[in-house]
Parts: structure tokens; sequence; C-alpha cells
């Protein structure tokens, strides 16, 4: 973190819960603040499993030459930026670094954390959201932008490999297997996901990348199973590209070394 130092919102009394209406002060919203310059989490999809905590890195740039107590925060919402649902369950972020103190310019960054095991939390929660910013201005007042910037946090998945005989012998039949699975945040447990299309895939030995052979659909209980010519010596994994409301995976690779 260098000399940057950081605050942490909770502390500082700003409204900070998990999928519930998010507490306003008595004040209403002010002008004279914008944001800018906003991306949250790179851009790519928040992914979140069963159990462990997901920090989400944010930054943006605020303008405004008014007094403020505390803020400012970027943050995924539905429904209203003022009373709608928000997800997540701690904010953190940093001090104003200056980049035009006359016009009140500053960057800022931002750690959000959502945590799969909070009780209000759950699958109906996986989807698009949108973003807001707010910050909270001296006398009891706040500046809430809705930052039209849409926001997908999706349920992990996780997928498995399996290729056998190994090894094999030139021509003959390669059975690969496996299982794709997604996270229930309702459970707190990975299932089988069904019906899903998974790519079957190859990397020759010595090549650098792969290649999609075909495709197999996920049975009920997530499991994959297709056969392929054994014809050169190489590594063979699943990938799921994932889709609205879940993430796109690859299995680890399982080398068949053809002789």
């Amino acid at each position: 973190m260098g000399k940057t130092t950081w605050s942490a919102v909770v502390a500082g009394g700003a409204a900070v819960v998990l999928t519930g209406v998010a507490a306003v002060p008595a004040g209403a919203a002010e002008g004279g603040v914008s944001f800018s310059r906003v991306k949250v989490n790179g851009g790519k999809p928040i992914v979140i499993g069963v159990k462990e905590e997901v920090e989400v890195p944010a930054v943006f740039r605020m303008t405004t030459t008014l007094a403020y107590d505390y803020g400012p925060t970027v943050f995924p919402y539905r429904g209203k930026p003022d009373s709608g649902d928000t997800v997540h369950s701690a904010v953190m972020t940093s001090d104003c670094e200056v980049v035009d103190r006359v016009k009140g310019i500053c960057d800022f960054k931002e750690w959000l954390y959502i945590d799969p095991r909070h009780l209000d939390f759950g699958n109906e929660d996986a989807g698009t959201w949108k973003t807001a910013a707010r910050v909270f201005l001296a006398g009891d007042a706040h500046d809430t932008d809705d930052l039209n910037l849409p926001l997908q946090i999706k349920r992990a998945t996780r997928v498995t490999v399996n290729a056998s005989p190994e090894p094999v012998t030139a021509g003959k039949t390669i059975t690969v297997t496996g299982r794709v699975t997604r996270a229930n945040w309702d459970t707190h447990t990975y299932q089988g996901y069904a019906g899903r299309t998974v790519s079957l895939q190859f990397k020759a030995a010595g090549a650098s990348s792969y290649t999609t052979v075909k495709k197999a659909t996920s049975s009920r209980t997530g499991a994959l199973r297709t056969t392929v010519k054994a014809t050169e010596s190489g590594t063979w994994r699943w990938t799921y590209y994932g889709n609205s409301t879940s993430g796109a995976k690859s299995s680890t690779g399982d080398y068949v070394a053809v002789r």
C-alpha cells in the first residue's frame, strides 16, 4: 500500500449493509459533486464461491470543492441508489490522491468486501447490479450518483477432468470424464450443474495453447463424459464458459501419453 493511508467506511459511520436497505442520512442528496473514471474489479465480473470473503478492487475520480466528512465510495446496488439493496459487507477507501487542488479533483482507490457466508446473501444475488457513488458532505448531507455502470456478480463454478487409459496406444479410444459444479450460496456447498454445454479441449505436447475438440452436456448431477481417438500425446481439460449468473472455469489438465 506504500504511503497511502486507509480509512474504513464502517468506522466512519456510513451505511454498509449486505443485501439490505441502506440507511440514508437526514440531509437530502446534494449537487456539486461528480464521479468519473470508475472501474470496479477491472471491469470483470465478480465471481464468488461459498466460503471465502472476496476483496473487490475499484478506482474512481471525484471532483468537488465542497467539504465532506467521510467517504467517498462506489458500490453495487439494486432498486434505487439511496434506498435499494446493496451487496457489500464492508468497504475501505484511500485518502485523496490530489490531481487538482483548486478544482477539487481527487483520485481514489477502494476495496469492497463481499462475504458469501453473510445471513442475507443468497443465490438470488447473482446477476446484474448497477453501480453508484456516494460521498457524505459536511452538515449532514450527502451526494449519491447513479454511474450507469452495470456490474456482474456470479456464482463460482468448478470443473474436474480425468482422461484414461494412461498411457494409451495410438488409434485407441480415450474416455474423458469430469464434473461441473456451481456454488450454492444458500447452502454454502458446490452442487452438480446440470444441462451445461462444456468444451473438451486438447493441448498437444510442446504446444502453448488449447483447442476445442468437441462439446458435451452435463448430466443432472453435473457429470461429463465423452470419448476421443488417441492420435498424439498431450493434455486434456474441460472448459465451461459461464453465463449471466455463473462464472467461467477450466479444469486442471490431465496428460495422456500416446504410444
